[in-house]
Parts: C-alpha cells; structure tokens; sequence
C-alpha cells in the first residue's frame, strides 16, 4: 500500500479554512474531514455545507469521517458535497452493511472506525467489501488527545486480517496522537494511511509538518 498522509481539518482555524487547506496542498495526499453530531461523540463539527465549500478549493480527495448516530440518515447529503471517502463507526449502526452499500453505489470509497474499544471482529463480515479501515488511536471527539500505544496491537491485528480474509484489500489508518513520535510505530504495526491534526496544523508551517512526517516513513 501507498503510505499516505491525510491533514485534518479538526485542528486548523476553522475561520480560514481555505488558507489551511491551501498550506497543504502540495504536500497532503488527502483531507480528512470530521462530522460530529454532539451524541455519538460530545462534540459538533462540519457538515455537507463545510464539504461542498472545500470541493472546489482542492484537488485533493476528501475522506468524510463520520461521527454520528444513524449514519444511514446522512450519507447521501455527503456523497452531493464532494466526498470521496466515507467513513463509518462500526457502532454507530446496526446497518453497517446497507451504509457501505450506499457509499460503494455511489461510487464513492467506504471504509470502518474501530473505537479502542471496539473488537475488530464486529466489522470481520464486511472487510471484503471495504477500501478502508480506520483505528482510533485515540477516543474519539476532540482534537489534540494523547496517543494510545496499546492500538498498535489492534492496528497488527487488522493487518493480519487483510492477508487472510478472501478478498480484502483495504487501506490501514490511523488517526488520533499521530506526530513525529508515533507515526513510526504506526507504519511499523502495518498503518499505511496517517491522519494528523495538531502536529500538522498547530505549527506556523503546516506544510513542513507534513512533509517531516513523511520523511519519518519512507
């Protein structure tokens, strides 16, 4: 897999996310983009509005995370903004093959959130189906928490599940506490994909950020 690098919005300034999303541009592989409906996680953060603002803005494709109860009511709202990636908590829905479904139908990439506290075997069933899988290395709902070193397991653990599941072929990624300590650790236990916040965005170059990442891993 092609080790990527994914911003994410959550920690830029939300009154000049243009200009945040113009600092990455050149150096980000894709924006990673935070829906919270104050139930699923106790905090709210962009909607469609925000994802059809930023489409034509960027050339870069936009992966949707959705922290919300009852996904199935707003994925379609999503795929009209622009998204190119949704992606589902495996709790959040007792739907979870019907919503992968509906983004795939689309044509749109899908992919599944595992909590820390959530067993990879509730989302075995579907892991064929999937482009994605995403391990919470923090609890999810705010921006800037410390990293979860007992995930690396989990992350191995999804990534022994892809070499011997028939017909898995998804992306690995994490997101939560990513910096310059732990992204090694990361891509080290089979993450390809990195989504970083506050490291990225809380410095005066966030395009150095990423870039620094980036040379941590390849």
């Amino acid at each position: 897999m092609t080790l990527r690098i994914a911003p994410s919005i959550l920690s830029a300034d939300f009154a000049n996310l243009a200009h945040a999303v113009s600092q990455v541009e050149d150096v980000g592989d894709l924006l990673h983009i935070d829906v919270m409906d104050g139930h699923f996680v106790p905090n709210l953060a962009f909607g469609p509005q925000v994802v059809a603002a930023l489409r034509p803005l960027t050339k870069l494709p936009l992966e949707v995370h959705l922290m919300v109860e009852k996904p199935e009511n707003f994925v379609d709202e999503f795929i009209k903004a622009g998204a190119d990636t949704i992606l589902v908590h495996a709790e959040s829905t007792p739907h979870l093959y019907r919503v992968i479904q509906l983004i795939k139908q689309a044509g749109l990439k899908a992919g599944v959130v595992l909590n820390p506290g959530t067993p990879l075997e509730s989302v075995s069933p579907v892991l064929p189906l999937i482009d994605e899988v995403l391990v919470m290395t923090v609890n999810p709902g705010f921006g800037g928490q410390a990293f979860l070193p007992d995930m690396l397991r989990k992350v191995a653990h999804v990534a022994q599940l892809r070499d011997t599941t028939a017909n898995a072929d998804y992306a690995i990624e994490v997101d939560g506490g990513v910096n310059a300590d732990t992204i090694g650790d990361c891509a080290n236990a089979g993450a390809d994909t990195f989504v970083a916040g506050s490291f990225v965005f809380a410095h005066d170059d966030p395009a150095a950020q990423v870039k620094r990442l980036r040379g941590l891993i390849e």
